[in-house]
């Protein structure tokens, strides 16, 4: 099935299921550390977050950027940092600086 055969309101739910689908990957895999998805993918958890409170305002929705961040997450940022962030290292820092033209817009924007 071509997407062209898919209604608007198909799409919506597959793409929003996709969507959760790689949330919940994201949410197991926490020793994947943000630096490293900037690193390689020029964006992580927190630009989603930003993606997730941007289509929110688009939309008229009171949503702040904590409450985005725990909708990624799975849990409040605080605690998800005090559980499973390290110490960035000179070469993710370094690298981050080098990648930095190729990092989400949004992600620069909010």
């Amino acid at each position: 099935m071509d997407d062209s055969a898919w209604d608007e309101s198909t799409r919506t739910e597959i793409e929003a299921a996709a969507f959760r689908g790689l949330l919940q990957h994201l949410q197991r895999r926490t020793d994947v550390q943000n630096i490293d998805l900037m690193n390689l993918s020029g964006f992580c958890r927190n630009c989603l977050a930003k993606w997730v409170l941007a289509a929110a305002r688009e939309r008229g929705v009171d949503l702040d950027y904590e409450a985005a961040r725990k909708s990624v997450y799975g849990m409040p940022y605080a605690d998800w940092k005090d559980a499973h962030q390290t110490e960035a290292t000179d070469e993710q820092k370094r690298r981050y600086e080098e990648t930095k033209p190729h990092h989400s817009e949004i992600s620069k924007q909010i």
